[in-house]
Formats: structure tokens, sequence, C-alpha cells
């Protein structure tokens, strides 16, 4: 008797990009310092939570002259994050759900993967 295995046979995990803003004039060492005491909460006290976070941005990046920053994450964290942001004062652009990124995308060089 023999088996053919087609593919891997964990599931495929996708991600979302969630896109957070600095406020309006903040300066990238104040945005940085608000993102690094954010994740340093999460996983304290959601550290479930925190490993969906996979992957950062490697550079901040702009819209409309503010500074925003990038993250690949589980969309199942999602319930859990949004609300934590909002009570952190962190804005985010809406998340698109529909539109997955494979592993592979969530490693590409824009991106480093956040230790767990």
């Amino acid at each position: 008797m023999f088996f053919i295995l087609f593919g891997d046979p964990t599931p495929m995990i996708e991600y979302v990009c969630l896109t957070l803003l600095a406020d309006p004039g903040e300066t990238e060492a104040l945005f940085r310092s608000r993102l690094t005491a954010l994740w340093s909460h999460m996983l304290k006290t959601s550290p479930a939570d925190y490993e969906k976070i996979y992957s950062e941005a490697v550079e901040f990046e702009t819209s409309r002259d503010i500074l925003t920053r990038r993250y690949m994450v589980d969309p199942a964290v999602l319930p859990a994050l949004l609300p934590i942001l909002e009570s952190r004062a962190l804005l985010a652009l809406p998340v698109d759900v529909v539109e997955l990124y494979s592993k592979a995308e969530a490693s590409s060089n824009e991106y480093f993967q956040i230790d767990h």
C-alpha cells in the first residue's frame, strides 16, 4: 500500500494588510515609540493574539503627509486588535479583508517577520 500526497497538507495561512497612521505632524521617533508601546502591551496582555501579527514593513511610509506603518496580520486577530488600537488612540486605514496575502508575500523584502 502506498499514499500519494499532493502538496502540503497543512492549511495555507493568509494575511491582510493593516496600515497604522501617525497623528498629523507626528515625528517618526514618536510614532515608533507609540507602536512599540502598543506591541509591548499586546505581547503582555494577549500573547496568543500577538502571535497573529506576522510581519512589519521595513520602512515607514507616508500617505497624504502622514506617516504610516504596514503590518501583515491574520484576519482572525482583527476583532481583538481594533479595540486595542482605538483605546490607544491609534488610527488605521480600513482593512480590506478580501485582499489576502500569502506567507511568501508577507515575507517579501518589504517586510520583516516579527519574532514570537
